[in-house]
C-alpha cells in the first residue's frame, strides 16, 4: 500500500512539472502573439526561445525531484511557517532567484523583439511560476512544506523587477549572489553540504545578498560617474550550523558553540549590462553574469563586534 501511494505521488508531482511548463509556454506564446505590430518582432527567436526554456525547466525540475525531494518522505499538502529559520537568509535567497529570473527572461523576450510591457509581464509570470512550483514540492514533503514567508519574497523579487521596468524601462537597483566558503558545514553536513556545489546552495553561512544601486542612472548626465560602477549593500549571516537553534552533537559528535550573528555590508559592484552591452549582443547573455556580485574591497557592520574591513570579498 505504501508502494502505491508512493507511485502515485511521484507520477503526481511529474504531471505538475510538465502541466507547469506546458502552461508558461503556451501563456508566453499567445501572450506574446496578441496584438503583435512591433516589426522587431522574431517569431522564430521566439518560438526557439520557447522551447528551449521548456526543455531546460522539465529537466530542471524533475531532476531536482528526483535528486532531492525523492530522498524525503512524503505527505499530504501542508503549509509551513519557516520565518525564523537561518536568520531570514533563505528568504533573501528566493527574493534574488525571483528577481534574476525575471531579468534572464525579460532579455530573453526583449531578444525576440517584444515591447516592454508584455516582456515585463511575461517575466514576472515565469519567475512567480517557476518559484511556486517549487514550493508545491516543498508542500508535499513531510519535512518541509509549502512556505507563505517564501512565496512572499518570491513576490518581493518578482514585484522589485517588474515596478523597475514599468517605472523606468530599466533595473536600476538589483539583486545579486556571493559565495565564499565557511568552517561551518563540516559540522553538519547534511544540512549545511557534503560538497562544494551542495554548499553553494545550502550554507547559509557563506552566501551574501546585495542590493547593487547603480547612481549613475538616478543622475543621468550629472554626474561623473562611470556608468557600470554599482554601490552594494550586502545582507549575510554566520555562526549557523542548524536551521532555528545550533544543535549540540551531530550524529552522536559534539560539536563547538557558535555565536549566530546578522551580517551588513558595504561594497563596490559593476552592471555588466552597463559595461559590455552593445547592440547586437544578447542582453539575457549578460543578464546572467549579472547574478553574482563581482568581489571587491567591503566593509563589513556585524552585531556586536567591531567595522571590518575585506580587501577582498567575495
Amino acid at each position: 500500500m505504501k508502494s502505491s501511494i508512493k507511485a502515485f505521488l511521484i507520477i503526481k508531482h511529474y504531471k505538475l512539472i510538465v502541466i507547469f511548463c506546458l502552461l508558461v509556454s503556451l501563456s508566453i506564446y499567445g501572450y506574446s502573439q496578441n496584438g503583435i505590430s512591433n516589426p522587431a518582432f522574431n517569431e522564430s527567436r521566439l518560438r526557439g526561445v520557447i522551447i528551449v526554456e521548456s526543455a531546460v525547466s522539465t529537466v530542471a525540475m524533475t531532476g531536482l525531484y528526483y535528486l532531492w525531494y525523492k530522498k524525503f518522505p512524503h505527505s499530504r499538502f501542508h503549509l509551513f511557517n519557516d520565518n525564523s529559520e537561518w536568520l531570514n537568509m533563505d528568504k533573501a535567497g528566493h527574493a534574488t532567484t525571483a528577481y534574476n529570473i525575471c531579468n534572464i527572461q525579460y532579455n530573453a523576450m526583449q531578444w525576440c523583439g517584444l515591447n516592454n510591457n508584455r516582456s515585463t509581464w511575461i517575466s514576472g509570470l515565469t519567475a512567480m511560476g517557476i518559484q511556486t512550483i517549487i514550493e508545491i514540492f516543498d508542500g508535499f514533503s513531510q519535512k518541509w512544506g509549502f512556505s507563505k514567508g517564501d512565496m512572499l519574497a518570491n513576490l518581493a523579487g518578482t514585484s522589485l523587477f517588474m515596478v523597475q521596468q514599468f517605472a523606468w524601462n530599466e533595473q536600476r537597483v538589483q539583486l545579486k549572489f556571493s559565495f565564499h566558503r565557511t568552517i561551518f558545514p563540516q559540522y553538519n553536513p547534511s544540512e549545511l553540504g557534503k560538497n562544494v556545489w551542495q554548499r553553494w546552495l545550502k550554507d547559509y553561512n557563506g552566501q551574501t545578498y546585495w542590493l547593487s544601486i547603480n547612481p549613475y542612472s538616478f543622475m543621468n548626465s550629472k554626474t561623473s560617474l562611470p556608468r557600470w560602477l554599482n554601490f552594494a549593500i550586502g545582507y549575510g549571516a554566520e555562526g549557523m550550523t542548524g536551521a532555528t537553534i545550533n544543535p549540540r552533537e551531530v550524529d552522536n559528535k559534539v560539536i563547538p558553540e557558535f555565536k549566530r550573528y546578522r551580517q551588513y555590508y558595504f561594497s563596490f559592484d559593476a552592471n555588466m549590462k552597463n559595461l559590455f552591452s552593445t547592440n547586437s549582443s544578447p542582453l539575457f547573455l549578460l543578464s546572467i553574469a549579472n547574478i553574482i556580485k563581482l568581489p571587491a574591497p567591503a566593509i563589513e557592520f556585524s552585531q556586536g563586534k567591531a567595522m571590518k574591513f575585506h580587501p577582498f570579498y567575495f
